[in-house]
């Protein structure tokens, strides 16, 4: 009877053991596809930091008028390049995003800017990486939602305080992104 009941004691703790191991390469796979999104969405963001100067250096062409809101672009976009952290990056990316809406505004005042086929190749690209880059920051927030659940549902909890791991923070667009672009053009008159 002894060796019995020592027997079920063992099964029990292996079994305790190997569902601790469960949980914790569970909250690793889960925390490393958080990492790996935000990867992702760094990629697209540098495609786009790249695209913007060509298109500033075509618009710079048509519209002399417009320097402002050009050299607001460049200095959004270097404030993006220099963010650190989900919440810095997501505000100075919104804001990059409603100022290149402007320069699209600018290129419908200048019909010989709109019918340029490199303006218009350009205006597709990013079009397309900010396409790219929703559907990218969707996939980044629902990582982050399930390792926030994980981390926060019993048994995971028990190895997640082990492990201190802590709750994740979500990509967010902050009210004054979701306004709409204020646009003033300075046509000659």
């Amino acid at each position: 009877m002894g060796i019995f009941v020592l027997l079920i004691f063992l099964f029990l703790v292996i079994g305790v053991i190997s569902y601790a191991f469960t949980v914790y390469n569970g909250l690793i796979r889960v925390s490393r596809n958080i990492e790996k999104a935000w990867a992702n969405i760094d990629v697209i963001l540098k495609q786009r930091h790249d695209e913007i100067p060509k298109l500033i250096k075509i618009c710079e062409q048509f519209t002399q008028y417009e320097r402002g809101t050009l050299e607001r672009v460049i200095e959004l976009r270097t404030a993006a390049m220099n963010a650190s952290g989900v919440a810095d990056k997501a505000a100075k990316e919104g804001n990059l995003t409603r100022a290149l809406g402007s320069i699209w505004a600018v290129g419908e005042a200048y019909p010989e800017l709109k019918s340029n086929t490199n303006i218009t190749q350009l205006q597709s690209r990013i079009s397309g990486l900010e396409s790219e880059l929703a559907d990218r920051r969707e996939l980044y927030n629902d990582s982050v939602n399930i390792y926030n659940i994980r981390i926060n549902q019993i048994p995971d909890m028990i190895v997640a305080n082990m492990l201190g791991y802590g709750e994740k923070e979500m990509f967010r667009i902050s009210e004054d992104e979701k306004k709409d672009v204020d646009i003033t053009l300075n046509l000659p008159k």
